[in-house]
């Protein structure tokens, strides 16, 4: 079986995988950086079973995926699922439209629309930029004064992702949020990212520390994974006084600092997935 592992820079995440895919037996490894590939439209061929995808450009990743999957090729994730998670908007709407919690959200195209939006909102919102990762952009408006300069500088020195506003309802998590991993339809394991700053994400100081997965956060992390065509993915969540809600789904997850702090071998439980997924498509 060959498994092409298409990929930015071999961090820590992607060894942990290719450890792993090294460990079975019949298999070989095709790694595929996005900065050398090309490809041929219309006449591809690729002596490749699946396309685990790892890459850091969104870019990169969604066109590729949409080639690999054009020759043929079984893609983890697929091209579908990366362009809903890959979008915030479109990820609220797929949630939405399959009745999984969420924050309150908005969408404005304009600075005045944007600016009404807030206001009926009420302060403070969390404005996001609809496209980016790492907890980057992300802007908490906490009065009006503070929402016009920010709009106003959106839309001035912003590319063409920031004319579209991403209003969120500020959620007060008390300091932490829990980030459950997803493989095809087992909430596998979770953490909660603890940090004094309102951003909890790890790659910006989180503390990571293991959270047991109960049955609520199996059934909406789950639910929510479907939502966005499923996978493997890691969903976001705040505990509120109204039970879990999702705030947003990451389709290239990252884990390395996840196993030794849950016990679960991660890249296992993905590399089982993956050879199910093709064994199944075989059969």
């Amino acid at each position: 079986m060959k498994i092409g592992l298409l990929h930015s820079l071999i961090r820590k995440d992607e060894k942990f995988l290719i450890d792993e895919l090294r460990s079975r037996k019949g298999i070989e490894i095709v790694l595929m950086d996005d900065r050398e590939i090309t490809f041929s439209l219309g006449n591809g061929s690729y002596d490749i079973d699946v396309v685990i995808e790892r890459c850091i450009n969104h870019s990169r990743a969604l066109h590729a995926l949409r080639l690999y999957e054009s020759f043929g090729i079984k893609c983890i994730n697929s091209y579908k699922v990366a362009t809903i998670c890959g979008d915030k908007l479109l990820t609220s709407v797929a949630l939405a439209e399959n009745k999984v919690p969420q924050p309150e959200v908005r969408v404005a195209f304009t600075e005045e629309s944007a600016l009404k939006a807030i206001e009926e909102m009420g302060y403070p919102v969390v404005l996001k930029p609809a496209v980016g990762s790492w907890g980057r952009l992300l802007s908490k408006i906490n009065d009006k004064d503070a929402a016009e300069a920010i709009l106003e500088h959106k839309t001035i020195l912003g590319s063409y992702h920031h004319s579209i506003f991403y209003i969120q309802k500020y959620v007060e998590k008390s300091g932490r949020d829990i980030r459950s991993f997803i493989v095809g339809d087992n909430c596998i394991a979770a953490i909660y990212r603890t940090s004094p700053h309102w951003i909890t994400n790890t790659a910006r100081g989180g503390v990571a520390s293991k959270c047991v997965v109960s049955d609520e956060l199996n059934e909406i992390s789950v639910k929510a994974a479907k939502a966005v065509g499923g996978g493997i993915v890691a969903i976001d969540l705040f505990e509120t006084s109204n039970g879990l809600m999702v705030n947003e789904v990451n389709y290239t997850m990252e884990y390395k600092n996840s196993i030794d702090t849950t016990g679960v071998n991660i890249p296992q439980k993905m590399v089982d997935y993956v050879l199910k997924v093709v064994e199944g498509d075989n059969g």
